[in-house]
């Protein structure tokens, strides 16, 4: 592996070339051929893990974004990795697509199987293999989600933070490089993967740390580890992940403010940060999202921009953060600063922020939604929110605001009519200025969804033709056919 990976190096030159042989296949398989891979599926996950029927082949055909279903020819369902190689290799002697499926909760068409192929669906896989409660660590299958481990995890002492709102798989957030709410303090899933256990395209399996490796740190080689968090499914099938656990916070406190602008808000959360207080959480809603929140859940929230925060600590260690907080908070003008520490008290602040999506929804029913993601240096996100809704309201929009403004993430969600061409061109139009807009601040076109099928342009303007290149030329080495999740990032 290694001699292949250094072989595509020395060949940077011929992959600066428009696209080979190997990228423009269009995977025309015939029935037969199909029919055989099919019969040697059974005879590795039995008539129960392979299916034909057409409902589930649309389930799998889509995640929870605005791409259209894109349905595999068959899905399959492993249960443990020995069946997900042995597939692989029926996949790879067949030069069939592979599409990994974890929950289908996704948001930029990851799992669309745009050139047919075979869906692996790894729900099956839902094993929390080893938990070391000393050492901070869980390794887990593919079918575990972020819920469920922290089930596990319940009686320990211990959780894993990373939270994108959805009950995903870990290991699916694994593969898109998720965050979410409490990334401003415990990282996102980049940060908190030890190690992989990773299914080539054909049917090889390796450990990105090594086998049974899982220290805290290491400066051992290349960092692999960290190649496929993030890939999406285009280099291999995540089949385990070994990743960081932390202690259960003593004592949790939520706060609500609200700011005369923008502005201030984000002043107020760069203040925060400087003064050092290790906040967990720190969310934004812009003044219509925090209006349709009111609407939706009969809250009485001031109708203006709003930060949603949270501390975890012991009780003396809250009260300080709290405290320098609350005065960071009054010297820019927030106002309404609600504090909570009791469970019940603290959900209840929270409710706003946590039905946000549907509260958005609901200003126009019947409508869809959509969720846009960028994210900018914090210093620019007062400029780009400014300039995002006055775009929003010059081309007539309804794009309430919602962000991880401790970070720099935010997302506008778009409700809008999928039947009226017009609205769904700009849309369109408006989230290619949002992301252009990003770029152009020092940002990034996605900090937490992934490429996908719709940022595969945008990929190319933020880190340039040569990197771009040389992405292709590791896809190339690890996946040679370009069987893995074929169309995707690149």
């Amino acid at each position: 592996m290694a001699c292949a990976l250094f072989r595509s190096v020395l060949r940077l030159k011929p992959l600066l070339k428009p696209r080979g042989a190997a990228e423009q296949r269009s995977y025309t398989h015939s029935s037969g051929g199909l029919e055989r891979a099919i019969a040697a599926f059974r005879s590795v996950s039995g008539d129960e893990g392979v299916s034909l029927g057409e409902a589930v082949r649309e389930q799998h055909g889509r995640d929870e974004s605005v791409h259209r279903c894109r349905p595999p020819d068959v899905v399959v369902f492993p249960r443990c990795v020995e069946e997900v190689s042995a597939l692989a290799k029926i996949c790879h002697q067949h030069q069939l697509p592979i599409i990994p499926f974890g929950t289908g909760t996704g948001l930029e068409g990851g799992v669309g199987a745009l050139k047919g192929g075979v869906c692996f669906s790894l729900r099956k896989m839902d094993e929390v293999l080893d938990l070391h409660q000393e050492d901070f660590d869980v390794t887990v299958e593919p079918g575990v989600t972020r819920k469920s481990l922290n089930s596990y995890l319940r009686d320990t002492g211990l959780w894993f933070p990373v939270d994108p709102g959805a009950d995903a798989s870990l290991c699916g957030m694994a593969a898109t490089s998720a965050s979410g709410t409490n990334a401003v303090r415990y990282g996102t899933m980049r940060e908190n993967v030890l190690n992989l256990e990773v299914v080539l395209s054909d049917g090889s399996v390796f450990h990105t740390a090594g086998r049974g490796r899982r220290p805290r740190k290491t400066s051992a080689g290349y960092n692999l580890t960290n190649l496929f968090v993030g890939s999406e499914g285009t280099l291999g099938i995540l089949t385990k992940a070994t990743l960081r656990l932390y202690g259960v916070p003593e004592s949790v406190v939520s706060a609500v403010c609200s700011f005369p602008s923008v502005q201030a808000a984000v002043d107020s959360t760069v203040q925060v940060l400087q003064a050092g207080v290790p906040i967990a959480r720190i969310e934004f809603l812009d003044d219509v999202m925090i209006g349709a929140c009111n609407r939706f859940n009969s809250l009485s929230y001031p109708e203006t921009p709003t930060l949603f925060l949270e501390f975890h600590g012991s009780p003396r260690s809250l009260e300080e953060q709290v405290t320098i907080t609350e005065e960071i908070t009054r010297e820019n003008g927030g106002s309404d600063f609600a504090w909570a520490e009791d469970e019940e008290t603290r959900a209840r602040l929270w409710k706003a922020r946590h039905d946000a999506w549907y509260a958005a929804l609901a200003l126009r029913p019947g409508c869809k939604a959509y969720s846009t993601d960028v994210c900018v240096p914090l210093s620019r996100l007062p400029q780009i929110i400014v300039e995002t809704k006055e775009d929003l309201m010059r081309n007539k929009l309804t794009g309430p605001i919602a962000g991880h403004v401790g970070d720099g993430n935010f997302h506008c969600i778009m409700v809008l009519d999928p039947e009226d061409p017009d609205e769904v061109q700009r849309v369109h139009e408006f989230t290619e200025r949002l992301a252009r807009r990003a770029l152009s601040l020092d940002g990034t076109c996605t900090g937490e969804h992934g490429v996908g099928l719709g940022k595969r342009s945008l990929l190319r303007e933020e880190l340039g033709p040569l990197a771009v290149e040389l992405m292709k030329g590791l896809k190339a080495t690890l996946d040679p056919s370009n069987l893995m999740n074929p169309g995707k990032v690149l």
